[in-house]
């Protein structure tokens, strides 16, 4: 059982580890535009968004190899909602929706999930859900997190992307062994009339957070949880993407083909590509909070059997440099976005 905890405790020292940054809106009138175009007309644009389709499968297979922790495992609990249900009965979940622009202009949309960290402003998801990997660099435009989502409403309000944080080796050569992100983000707003904010608060105060841990041993079943939408490769569709589903299933160190990577990790899930990119990866869930600790984020998906069917989850390992990353991206401080 996870214990819940709203303190945050420090990291042991590490070897500095380089990150690397982008803006997405990086200050209140651009943070309240982007707002403006996810809520404007009811939401017109969350219910237009489809499944991001980048980089959703990658040929894996279970390995022999040995991940070995490169330091002392670590974990840090999770917070709790700070808020009741919703009107229509949705429960608060750090688990989400994040939306952004592609590099096709178009609106799409990936996993995210809210965790723990200084500012209670952080949201955890697959690097290139932030990165711009179809284009040269920068970042995917009109970033935001929308926690519970259901139907394209926000029940706990809409939550923009003031900067994203991913390791060096991700931004730098695309290098998927790093293939995760942090985003910091400006506190909750909905939208009461057309044009106009209220203010609802600081991410992890509202829904909570999952904690987070590292360097923990390969093999213990994790649940991923996560909104896959698209097909299997025999074209069946058992996930519609409008509902958090969750899976729970042991990890194993895999290989995998294109693009290269040297420690990756699976675990046993059924969820398709498409939509599921992003899924947190939690150990120690707790089924009556729906809290535990983020040990990993669905990078891709793989039929490893070859029976036209997805069955694992691909993740990078989360080692030191992952703690360092989360605890770089956590210092960032964001704010509020109304008048």
């Amino acid at each position: 059982m996870v214990t819940l905890s709203s303190v945050l405790v420090t990291l042991p020292a590490q070897a500095a580890v380089e990150v690397a940054t982008v803006k997405l809106a990086d200050s209140s009138a651009v943070a309240r535009e982007v707002a403006e175009f996810w809520l404007a007309d009811d939401g017109a644009n969350l219910r237009a968004a489809t499944p991001y389709t980048v980089h959703t499968e990658m040929t894996a297979e279970r390995s022999t190899a040995e991940i070995v922790p490169d330091g002392t495992a670590g974990s840090f609990g999770p917070v709790a909602p700070g808020v009741p249900a919703a009107p229509d009965g949705t429960l608060p979940t750090p688990s989400g929706k994040v939306y952004f622009i592609g590099d096709d202009n178009q609106p799409h949309w990936c996993t995210g999930t809210a965790v723990q960290g200084q500012y209670h402003n952080l949201v955890a998801t697959a690097g290139h859900c932030v990165f711009d990997v179809e284009a040269p660099m920068g970042a995917l435009g009109k970033w935001v997190f929308v926690p519970g989502q259901a139907a394209g409403t926000a029940p706990f309000g809409l939550y923009v992307g003031k900067v994203g944080t991913a390791p060096y080796p991700f931004d730098d050569v695309r290098d998927y062994d790093h293939d995760y992100a942090f985003v910091n983000v400006w506190r909750g707003v909905t939208s009461p009339a057309p044009g106009t904010f209220t203010n609802i608060g600081r991410l992890v105060d509202v829904v909570g957070g999952q904690g987070f841990a590292y360097n923990q041993p390969v093999g213990p079943p994790v649940d991923v949880l996560g909104f896959p939408a698209g097909a299997h490769p025999d074209g069946s569709r058992p996930y519609t993407g409008a509902t958090l589903e969750r899976s729970a299933g042991a990890t194993f160190a895999a290989s995998v083909g294109l693009p290269r990577m040297d420690q990756p990790v699976g675990a046993e899930s059924p969820f398709t590509g498409e939509g599921s990119i992003g899924s947190a990866w939690v150990s120690g869930y707790a089924a009556d909070s729906g809290l535990g600790v983020l040990n990993g984020i669905t990078i891709s998906a793989s039929d490893t059997d070859g029976d036209g069917r997805y069955d694992t989850g691909v993740s990078p390992y989360f080692g030191s440099e992952a703690a360092q990353v989360w605890r770089r991206a956590m210092k960032n401080w964001t704010g509020i976005i109304t008048r």
